[in-house]
Order: structure tokens, then sequence, then C-alpha cells
């Protein structure tokens, strides 16, 4: 079987979408003993794939081609010419925003959330119509559609009108090569040398995005939790600047506890399982998350988490995390102060966490996704 990848959506490896896909193709290398794999690949992001160079083919793709308006222009009339070229018997679009309408091969897509379809200021109105409206012809044009929580498998059942036999449910995985509980101590060194951080933190990783990603409220809530308590824990940021993030900054520098407030902006990957194991807790309190990766990382690395239970978040999570409602400011701020006064309690929610993060792998993950992709490039007649 011959599989292509269309990895153009990777941001840089700026995105959950990126660690989807970058962990994903390192676990499809097992496979490529058995399988072919031609990954394509904006110039700019070879490095990431170097250590499947020897075993995958890699096509460039210039990058003329990166600009969302250029790049789906290339999904829509390269591409399909590219996987005729290449004989690829499958095509997997890892991205909901980059499905294909002509059909060079057979065509499995990942859909990680329907949130424009939940959150109505989610993009600006062309991102938002292109995602409500031409998503939903593109998706009737795939063979197969992967979603990544069963939360998300019922939204494409009920927005897109998806067939349900054409509907596969496969968990995100997890690195647990990257992220294990290392020594805390040994992490709280690095990041007070590093950020001159050595007070308690809690943390917090997601791109700036207002509203969806609720960072306002959470700035709200450590106000109010600095103010009931005058500790002196503070709240990091961690995450790229995205749609109005000037809002969280504004919010940032008005606050009354401005300095016990660090914006980290984009962290990179090596360096989450030391953020994660420095932090006393995670803070997510997302306001809609197709899966959630970030809270079973600090899981993983030994952090207790806050975390919402919106969108998939109640799947990911169970019940190894503090569940507050993220519109619920003062629930919040409660769990903050009591999670920051009991250790004890800090140490439950740590241990819960380990074992539910053990739940997932991603060679879980990628073995689930070449049966889905080993059975689409079977020739077969379409409804």
């Amino acid at each position: 079987m011959n599989i292509g990848i269309s990895t153009s959506v990777i941001q840089r490896g700026r995105s959950g979408v990126a660690q989807y896909v970058l962990a994903l193709v390192r676990a499809f290398m097992p496979f490529a003993e058995r399988h072919r794999f031609t990954l394509f690949v904006l110039e700019d992001d070879l490095p990431f794939f170097a250590y499947a160079e020897r075993k995958m083919k890699i096509v460039p793709v210039s990058e003329r081609f990166r600009p969302p308006v250029k790049n789906i222009f290339w999904h829509q009339s390269r591409l399909p010419c590219l996987a005729r070229q290449h004989r690829l018997n499958v095509l997997h679009l890892p991205s909901q925003s980059r499905m294909l309408w002509r059909r060079p091969c057979a065509l499995v897509a990942t859909v990680h959330d329907l949130a424009p379809f939940r959150l109505t200021k989610k993009n600006d109105w062309h991102r938002m119509a292109y995602r409500r409206v031409v998503a939903r012809g593109l998706a009737h044009r795939q063979d197969e559609i992967i979603a990544v929580s069963q939360h998300t498998a019922r939204d494409i059942l009920e927005f897109l009108h998806f067939p349900a036999g054409r509907l596969t449910m496969i968990y995100n995985g997890l690195d647990h090569a990257r992220f294990f509980p290392g020594p805390r101590e040994e992490a709280k060194t690095v990041v007070t040398r590093k950020h001159e951080l050595r007070q308690p933190f809690f943390l917090y990783v997601a791109r700036l995005e207002h509203p969806a990603n609720n960072h306002a409220r959470l700035i709200e809530a450590f106000n109010l939790f600095k103010a009931a308590t005058r500790s002196d824990w503070r709240l990091v940021l961690g995450g790229s600047d995205w749609h109005d993030a000037e809002v969280i900054h504004a919010l940032v520098r008005q606050s009354p506890f401005r300095r016990d407030i660090r914006c980290l902006g984009f962290v990179p990957d090596g360096d989450l399982p030391t953020w994660y194991r420095a932090a006393e807790v995670l803070v997510y309190p997302s306001l809609f998350d197709g899966f959630g990766l970030q809270p079973l990382e600090a899981m993983a690395c030994g952090c207790p988490v806050i975390s919402s239970a919106r969108g998939s978040l109640g799947e990911t999570v169970g019940d190894a995390a503090v569940i507050i409602d993220p519109e619920d400011i003062s629930s919040l701020k409660q769990e903050m102060i009591r999670l920051a006064a009991d250790e004890a309690a800090r140490d439950h929610w740590r241990e819960a966490g380990l074992r539910r993060a053990q739940c997932f792998n991603w060679d879980k993950t990628a073995a689930a996704t070449i049966n889905v992709l080993a059975r689409t490039s079977v020739p077969r007649v379409r409804p």
C-alpha cells in the first residue's frame, strides 16, 4: 500500500495539528517496512521530518504555498496531480481544513473538532464560513473520516451529516518517551535559571486565542485568587499569539497582579516536559476542545490538572482531573485556592493523572489509523 500524507498544516510545528502529524508519522515508522509512505512537506518544514528520510519518500512543496489561501489552492489543484503521479492508493489529510474535492485515490481525513459550529466567535468570518459551509461539502467527498474523540464523532454526524458507516473514532496518543515524571526539583532549577521564576505557579499551555481558550476568565480568576490569598503563586501562560491575542495581553497589563503573570510565547516541544514538571498545577479552562493533549501531557509528567470538561475534554481527562465549569470564575478561583493550599490534594491528583496518562499511546493510534487507511485503499463502490 502506498500511503500519502499531506503535512503542510503543521504551522512550523506550532499547533495541536502539528503535534498530531509529527507524532503520527513517527509512530508510522515501523509500518514503513510493509507499506510505502509519501510525505508532502513544505520546504521550511523539512527538518521536522529528517528522521523519516531513509524510510519514507519526502516530496518538498514550495514555500509560496504556505499562506492559508494558497495552501488550500495547492491542495485542491496540485495535490491530486501529485497523488496520481506517485501512484498513491490512499491519501491522508490530517486536518478538516484541507480536505480534497477531487478524488485521485482513496481519501481519509482526520477531523479534530468542529469548534466553529459550537463557538460563534472561534475565528474571523471568512475562516468561519469556510469551516462551516465549504468543509461540510468537502467532508462528503472523503471515503472515510477519522474523529479524534467520541464527542467529535457525534459532532461530525450532527453538523456534517456524514454517514456513520464511514466514520471511525481513534483517540490521539501520548509520547511516553518525552512525557514522564522526571525530577521535579531539576525542572524547577531550569525554570528558575532561564526565566527567574522561583515561585510556585499555575501553568496554562494553549495558543493565546480569545475568546475560545478562555484566558480572560482565567486571568480574572487568578486576580481573585491573589486578592484572597496574598500568596506568592504566579500564573504562566505558554502559547503563541493567535486570534485576538491583543485582548489577552491587555488584560494582563490591566491586572493589579500583572507582575505575577508571565507570557512565555510559544514553548518549544523540547521544553514542554520541563514546564509540566516544574509547574505545581496545570489549569486548562478551555471553552471547547477536540481532544486536549496538554492535560494528558501534564498528567504524564506528574503535574496535577484543573480542567474544563467542555468538548472532548471530559473524555480525555476522565476522573483524573479537578473538573470546573470554565464560565464560572468563582468556582475556578476556589479550586485554585484549594490546590494551592493543599499539598495532599495535589499529590492525589498527581497520582490519578499518571494512571490516566497510561491509557493513551501513539503506537495504538498509529496501528488503528493504518487499519483505516488499508481498509479504505481497497477499491469499492461507494453508495
